[in-house]
């Protein structure tokens, strides 16, 4: 009899999926709590939990800034893991996916990470720099550690889409476009095409990021994809609400936040 692994058992379904990604720490670690409590009752489905990093290839300026802010707070990959026991206690009940770049998993050593993603009651991990070709052995960790290891595919994965659609867990990441992440004004046709091609091949749901910033774009990806991952533009929301939180309006802040979630994904 085949049992679902946590990610499996706290996600309560598999299309139209809502997937925001904050920064842990950004602008305090009781923020983040409160920012993921909004996004769960705006509908969040997972929660994508970045580790701030100093050389994030990956990301643009709006996650670049909320990384530095976080840093500049003291949040580190191992605070960033022990924040989702929290999360939990607060009442956050959707899986919740580290994301986090590969170097500081080196330095704190495979063994130790896994302990730490074990103990914190993490769902599922997604490593945006490290390729396919190098991920069996985090691939096979994460298996023995029943924790969802989520894999990207890109426009240029071609050749390799098969291979990574087949092998996906959780949900498959759908990269709309070659580049860093950030605010887009349109989606391609090119861009609609590759998800449909992405989709042929996933047994999950194929979920689509980088540059989802419109409520248009969010329309047009649940037309073609399971699911919208949005993260510059979650982050801007928070951004746009700083002075307010740093006057001591943090309901205010809050309000506003939930607010521009809304109309984004509503």
């Amino acid at each position: 009899m085949l049992t679902k692994t946590p990610f499996q058992g706290k996600l309560t379904k598999t299309k139209n999926l809502f997937i925001p990604f904050i920064v842990a720490g950004d602008p305090t670690p009781e923020y983040t709590i409160q920012f993921a409590l909004r996004l769960q009752a705006e509908g969040a489905d997972v929660l994508e939990l970045g580790v701030p990093y100093s050389d994030p290839l990956a990301d643009g300026p709006t996650i670049q800034r909320a990384a530095k802010r976080a840093l500049n707070a003291g949040m580190s990959l191992r605070k960033a893991i022990e924040l989702v026991p929290e999360l939990r206690k607060h009442g956050v009940e959707i899986p919740i996916v580290i994301f986090t770049y590969y170097n500081p998993v080196l330095q704190i050593g495979h063994e130790e990470f896994f302990e730490l993603l074990d103990y914190n009651g993490v769902e599922g991990l997604l490593i945006p720099d490290l390729p396919y070709e190098e991920s069996e052995e985090i691939r096979e960790q994460s298996e023995q550690a029943d924790i969802e290891f989520i894999s990207l595919v890109a426009p240029n994965s071609d050749r390799r889409i098969k291979q990574i659609a087949e092998h996906a867990k959780g949900f498959l990441y759908c990269v709309s476009a070659l580049g860093v992440t950030g605010e887009r004004k349109e989606m391609s046709a090119e861009t609609l095409s590759f998800i449909e091609k992405v989709k042929e091949h996933s047994s999950v749901p194929v979920a689509v990021g980088f540059g989802i910033s419109t409520n248009e774009h969010v329309k047009l990806v649940r037309e073609h994809a399971d699911g919208v991952i949005v993260g510059s533009k979650i982050i801007r929301l928070i951004e746009d609400e700083l002075n307010h939180i740093e006057n001591g309006e943090g309901d205010k802040a809050l309000g506003n936040f939930s607010k521009g979630v809304n109309n984004l994904v509503q």
